[in-house]
């Protein structure tokens, strides 16, 4: 309960910072709808030669070719540039307001596109290793699955401010994983409690949120109204996306914080410096 009390405060600092700069969302509101463009880019013509190839009686050999593994990674590049991308405008103007500074969503952009080169090189080394991870699970099964756990955890860890440290420092994506690994082995060690608490936070909001969407949508339906039940499938549609875009921006909020605090021993406006030595006990 300890844990889950100073996890919420931690969200309240950071919806605090939110508050005060509602564009934020503006960011991981510009990665979804891009993120999607991207994704149908991939996906709409790859579904389309299958079904061609179907209807020309063309069997696909089991598991996936060469070609499917080159067309997976560029996948995996594009996709991960482009969260990559707009992560680093919500840090950079993230970090601004923590500072006491006034910044824009504009300003938030420039940065991003002046680190331009960074973000690619850092997608390409999260592309590959996303793409080896894939390919270890495929090829060992449910083993290969715990596997890719454990290290898809540990690169997680890894890399937990490689994106605050791109906005801030400006370095290159090898140094910036070296950074963000530097980073958290010298200030907090193993124990990721509050970004955890976070996600459970979330996660409870998440299912509140569930559980209130079926009452809604079930009572629509009982009403026998189309108007209603697209009413009411409109109103949880939107609830969702609200739901994802103040998490994301949450998270980009605290991973700035946790930044801050790692290099100049405060997080910054709205966020308690024992909060944060609390959740982030050092390793001994």
């Amino acid at each position: 309960m300890g844990k889950f009390a100073r996890s919420w405060e931690l969200m309240k600092a950071s919806a605090g910072v939110l508050r005060s700069d509602k564009s934020l969302l503006v960011f991981p509101l510009l990665s979804g709808i891009c993120s999607l463009v991207v994704m149908a880019s991939f996906l709409i013509p790859v579904a389309s030669m299958t079904i061609e190839g179907e209807r020309l009686g063309v069997h696909y050999q089991h598991g996936l070719s060469t070609a499917s593994w080159t067309l997976l990674f560029f996948f995996y590049l594009v996709q991960y540039f482009v969260i990559f991308f707009f992560n680093t405008a919500l840090a950079g103007v993230a970090l601004k307001r923590l500072r006491g500074e006034a910044a824009s969503v504009s300003e938030g952009l420039a940065l991003a596109g002046s680190r331009f080169g960074a973000i690619l090189g850092y997608a390409l080394i999260a592309a590959t290793v996303g793409l080896l991870l894939r390919m270890v699970q495929e090829r060992l099964g449910l083993i290969g699955r715990f596997i890719v756990g454990l290290i898809g955890l540990a690169w997680t860890v890894a890399t937990f401010l490689v994106v605050p440290v791109l906005a801030g420092e400006g370095v290159g994506p090898v140094e910036a994983v070296q950074r963000s690994v530097e980073l958290l082995r010298r200030t907090w060690g193993e124990n990721l409690i509050g970004n955890a608490g976070l996600s459970v936070v979330f996660g409870v909001i998440g299912f509140v949120f569930v559980l209130a969407s079926a009452v809604l949508v079930g009572g629509a339906f009982a009403t026998h109204s189309i108007t209603a039940v697209v009413a009411a499938i409109g109103i949880v549609v939107l609830g969702f996306i609200a739901l994802a875009l103040v998490q994301s921006s949450l998270q980009g909020i605290y991973a700035a914080a946790l930044y801050r605090y790692a290099e100049e021993g405060e997080a910054g406006t709205g966020f308690p410096p024992g909060l944060l030595e609390q959740a982030f006990r050092s390793k001994s």
